[in-house]
C-alpha cells in the first residue's frame, strides 16, 4: 500500500512538470526510505532526440517489443542492467533468468527505490507495470510467477535497458 500512494505522488509531481512547456533540462527531488531520487524531467523533443526511435517508442510511450527480438532476451554477460532513458542501474545480471517468454526477465531489482509499481489495467487485464523511478520510463512488467525465492518475474523489454559489463 505504501508503494502505491508513492507511485500516486510520483505522478501527481510528473503531471505537474511536464505539463509545462519546457525546453531546459528539469529536476526535482522527493525523498523516499531516506534515500534521495533525483528526477529526471525532459520534453518529448528532449526524449525523442536522446533516445531511438524503438526506445522512445518503449520508454516514453509504453510500447512493447516483440517477443524473441530483444538484444537482452538472451543475454547473460556479468554485469549490470541500467534505464536507457537516464543510467540508473536497475538489474544485476545475478538476477537474470530465462524464463522462455521472449523478454529479458529478472528475479530483483537492484534496489526497491530503483523501480516504481503501477497498476495496468490495459488491453482487458490487470498487471503490475514498472518505470525507472528516476525517468519514470516505461520498463515492462512485473508478475509473480517467477521460479526463485523472490517469487517475481520483471519482464522488461530490452529498448528500455542499457548494459555495463563487470567482472
Amino acid at each position: 500500500m505504501k508503494k502505491y500512494k508513492y507511485v500516486a505522488f510520483a505522478l501527481t509531481g510528473l503531471l505537474q512538470f511536464s505539463s509545462c512547456a519546457q525546453q531546459e533540462k528539469d529536476t526535482f527531488t522527493t525523498q523516499k526510505d531516506s534515500t534521495m531520487t533525483q528526477k529526471v524531467i525532459k520534453t518529448d523533443q528532449e526524449w525523442q532526440k536522446e533516445l531511438t526511435p524503438n526506445q522512445y517508442y518503449v520508454l516514453r510511450q509504453k510500447g512493447t517489443e516483440r517477443p524473441g527480438t530483444g538484444e537482452y532476451n538472451m543475454h547473460f554477460e556479468k554485469g549490470v542492467y541500467h534505464c536507457a532513458g537516464c543510467q540508473t542501474p536497475l538489474f544485476a545480471s545475478d538476477s537474470k533468468f530465462n524464463a522462455h517468454c521472449g523478454w529479458p526477465s529478472f528475479d530483483a531489482a537492484m534496489s526497491d527505490s530503483t523501480i516504481l509499481e503501477i497498476e495496468d489495467r490495459t488491453h482487458g487485464m490487470v498487471r503490475t507495470e514498472i518505470v525507472c523511478a528516476k525517468c519514470g520510463g516505461h520498463l515492462g512488467h512485473v508478475f509473480n510467477d517467477g521460479p526463485t525465492d523472490t517469487g517475481l518475474r520483471y519482464c522488461v523489454n530490452s529498448a528500455s535497458l542499457g548494459f555495463e559489463e563487470k567482472d
